[in-house]
């Protein structure tokens, strides 16, 4: 366990005039608060706060911070308010510890979605002071590291929410060395047989790289050396994650990955940095392509070196990245080298603030998203560490992910640019909207007033601010379609049965069809009715008796009708619909739901109800009136649903029995497999039936056991 003498040593060696009583003080509360609590492991407590702050403390963060570091669970674990922590710590670590501290007070529906609140909450926290989401890292960091005393269940939910959100995140802010580790350690838990394997593949080649590397360094020190270019040359070999990755999205096997090992010259200046490329490139040829200059153009994350890929001795690929100790510091501390912290409230250089821009996007943007699931999505996209660099008109540099097209760049300009985008020019001659950014682009967007979204647009995006705008726009002409449908329907049924609507419009009777209708106001109600989720009869029965209704209302429209209580289906078909007890269901081809995945109904005439994905691409192209909210019908377990699953894996004698072998004995039945050979690699699709999300899950995981096996993966 760590002892508090060594996290003040620490604190003591980069911050010589640092007020070490504050630790102390908070060292002493924590023990104080945490006395007779242990953790899983069974050790006390107290030593999970302790490496937190040690963690901090190797980050080179200020004394405010390694304190948090002691308290952050404080408030969570133990009786302890955050009024007593202000009391005792003042306001700026009280600020701290409640950007940490998860909200165990509120109640969500599902554990997805407390995990989303969660996280929005530290998003809406560290906005206002970056410190926050260092702490939540070296926080979540140790809980990953002993995180095998936890249920396997429980370990599973941790590992895929610190690989999707908390390593990109570390990468984001340029700590390198922790999100490599957060991906090992969740790799370890999501895939275990598959890392020991190839854990076990890297081992028996490791005296042999380290044998080559050593030669490669010799050659490169000497050449340097020659030139007077001082510098300290290190290698390690890469993390199994991204070795792992690399396999999956290259589709090769171990033998094919050759760069394991990456180098790194580290040099006294710029220039020699450049000096130092030149010399490498002398030695070895460059592979076309793999050269990035981010000395030039850093990353958002404020991250410089060169970066180049060689044939080195033996004809092995070589990866080798030059720097200055400056940028070699912040590689290895990311933001937490940037700050400065001015009167110990957390301020930032104006400089620095303009780098980190994307927090203030994700602050925006959790305030327009309602539903904490899309805000998780949201994030996600925007973690991808993968950018391009292109110029405005101007000479300014703008980042965007890879594969974002000229629409992303007019709605990072402004949102009445991206409605109104009819066209761009890059590096001055015209190109479609569907042009995907390069790095070094000049880009200068064309505009229309006749213009307007697309739904083809979203296919083409791939910045969330130009997602949500998009999805923003066609929800505000929709509902503004909805209303003037809603008007012209209720007008035209009024005086069906005699009734003058435009008197009627500001009557008692229509004040309590809103309010008896749920609804906010007058065009909220005509929203209603024009989108099918309130009937006219609904608005006429507080006009007229209902048997005096003349029957002019749609009869598939009827059964649309909403009504407080939910009526099941006929027993085959295991979905519920509000307000229906009788009507054709189907499942989506294209798609393929299963009973745990969040779906929603399309109502066709003669069809009856198509059931879909949440998230199938074809609803984009659906009239919003003839969707219908939908769930599985819980009570319900007779279905066999149909689920196609891709697997990759090596091509050899006997795999393809094994697979199936291996589903058969989870109780899924393969109706189909189409296998296509590419090389000692195989690429088999099966049509699978089966009863649930989970079961196919499961179905998923056993395939993955297998050492041959490359990657499996749902198609929908």
């Amino acid at each position: 366990m760590i002892r508090l003498n060594e996290i003040l040593d620490k604190v003591r060696g980069y911050s010589p005039d640092a007020d070490l009583e504050v630790i102390k003080q908070a060292y002493v509360f924590s023990a104080m608060v945490h006395q007779g609590q242990v953790r899983l492991s069974g050790e006390p407590y107290l030593s999970h706060p302790l490496m937190v702050a040690f963690l901090l403390a190797d980050l080179n963060m200020d004394v405010a911070s390694v304190a948090t570091g002691l308290l952050h669970d404080t408030v969570e674990d133990t009786l302890t308010t955050l009024d007593t922590i202000e009391e005792t710590f003042g306001k700026e670590i009280t600020l701290l510890v409640d950007g940490v501290t998860k909200i165990s007070q509120m109640s969500f529906s599902t554990q997805e979605e407390r995990q989303a609140e969660n996280f929005r909450k530290m998003i809406i926290a560290m906005t206002k002071d970056i410190r926050i989401i260092l702490i939540k890292l070296t926080d979540r960091l140790h809980n990953m590291r002993t995180i095998q005393f936890l249920k396997s269940e429980k370990r599973e939910i941790i590992a895929q929410e610190t690989l999707d959100i908390y390593a990109p995140l570390a990468n984001r802010l340029g700590i390198g060395w922790m999100k490599d580790e957060l991906e090992d350690l969740t790799f370890l838990v999501l895939k275990p047989e598959i890392y020991r394997e190839l854990l076990k593949q890297v081992e028996s080649k490791r005296d042999e790289l380290k044998k080559y590397s050593r030669e490669v360094m010799k050659i490169i020190e000497k050449e340097l050396d020659k030139n007077n270019i001082k510098a300290l040359l290190q290698n390690r070999i890469k993390h199994l994650y991204g070795i792992h990755n690399k396999m999956v999205v290259q589709k090769i096997s171990f033998k094919e990955v050759f760069d394991i090992v990456a180098f790194r010259v580290i040099v006294k200046s710029i220039k020699d940095c450049y000096g130092a490329l030149g010399i490498v490139h002398s030695l070895w040829k460059p592979v076309p392509g793999r050269f990035k200059d981010f000395i030039a153009m850093p990353k958002p994350n404020m991250y410089q070196s060169l970066h180049t890929t060689v044939i080195g001795p033996k004809g092995e690929r070589i990866e080798i990245q030059i720097r200055t100790e400056k940028m070699h510091m912040i590689s290895e501390k990311g933001i937490a080298a940037h700050w400065r912290y001015k009167e110990s409230k957390g301020k930032i250089k104006q400089k620095d603030q303009e780098s980190y821009d994307w927090l203030k996007r994700l602050y925006e943007w959790q305030q327009d998203v309602e539903d904490p699931r899309e805000f998780i999505k949201t994030v996600k996209i925007d973690l991808f560490p993968e950018e391009v660099y292109v110029f405005t008109p101007k000479g300014d540099v703008k980042a965007f992910p890879v594969g974002a097209t000229p629409i992303d760049f007019a709605y990072s300009v402004h949102t009445d640019i991206g409605n109104t985008c009819s066209g761009a020019k890059v590096n001055g001659k015209i190109v479609p909207l569907k042009y995907r950014l390069q790095n070094g682009d000049t880009v200068d967007i064309v505009t229309s007033k006749k213009q307007k979204p697309s739904k083809d647009w979203l296919r083409l995006v791939a910045t969330p601010k130009a997602k949500q705008k998009i999805k923003h726009w066609f929800i505000t002409e929709q509902r503004e379609r909805s209303i003037s449908l809603g008007r012209d329907i209720l007008e035209k049924e009024f005086k069906k049965n005699g009734i003058n609507f435009q008197k009627k419009q500001k009557s008692r009777h229509m004040n309590e069809a809103i309010e008896k209708l749920k609804a906010k106001n007058l065009n909220d109600l005509f929203s209603k009715v024009g989108s099918s989720k309130v009937l006219v009869t609904d608005v006429l029965e507080i006009f007229i008796p209902k048997e005096e209704i003349k029957d002019t209302i749609d009869i598939e429209a009827e059964k649309l009708k909403e009504v407080d209580k939910r009526k099941k289906l006929k027993k085959t078909s295991g979905v519920l619909v509000r307000g229906v007890d009788d009507i054709m269901v189907r499942y989506a081809k294209c798609c393929n739901p299963l009973p745990g995945d969040r779906i929603i109904g399309f109502i066709s005439r003669g069809k009856g109800l198509t059931v879909h994905d949440i998230n199938c691409s074809n609803l984009l192209d659906f009239s919003p009136e003839r969707l219908l909210e939908v769930e599985w019908d819980t009570g319900f377990d007779e279905g066999v649903y149909t689920s196609k699953i891709m697997v990759s894996c090596e091509n050899k004698k006997g795999v393809l029995g094994t697979i199936a072998t291996t589903i058969s004995e989870e109780d899924a039945n393969i109706t189909e497999v189409s296998v296509n050979v590419e090389n000692d690699k195989a690429m088999c699709e099966f049509i699978l039936e089966i009863k649930n999300l989970n079961h196919l899950k499961k179905v998923i995981k056993s395939v993955e056991k297998n050492k041959d096996i490359i990657s499996v993966d749902r198609i929908n």
